[in-house]
């Protein structure tokens, strides 16, 4: 993709569309989830490669995607905690616990990010 900037979407999961929020300025990405008591759909990280949940308020799913928007690992973290680095990760995916095993998201499958605008 081009230039990144914060906004809106759709992630494409097989045939599953998700909304999504998009982080890209340097201030949404260290926000991330932080304060927020849930999320409907999921939130990108762009040019990051770890998370944490410090300050968060409840468990989240972590996606790892490489360049291409495959998926390198999904983690789910509890509150208080410090995600493990992901050298050839390029992105990082977060949705409320459970959710990305309801939508079939698993190491090796490749998503979709449509942006809408900011």
């Amino acid at each position: 993709m081009g230039k990144w900037v914060d906004g809106t979407g759709t992630l494409t999961v097989d045939a599953l569309d998700v909304p999504l929020e998009v982080a890209a300025s340097y201030r949404a990405r260290r926000r991330g989830l932080l304060g927020r008591d849930g999320i409907a759909g999921a939130m990108l990280i762009v040019r990051t490669n770890s998370v944490h949940t410090f300050g968060m308020r409840f468990p989240i799913d972590v996606a790892h995607l490489d360049g291409s928007f495959t998926v390198r690992s999904v983690v789910t973290m509890r509150p208080g905690r410090l995600g493990m680095i992901r050298p050839r990760g390029r992105h990082v995916l977060e949705a409320e616990a459970g959710a990305m095993a309801e939508w079939g998201l698993r190491k090796g499958v490749r998503v979709r990010v449509d942006l809408t605008g900011s």
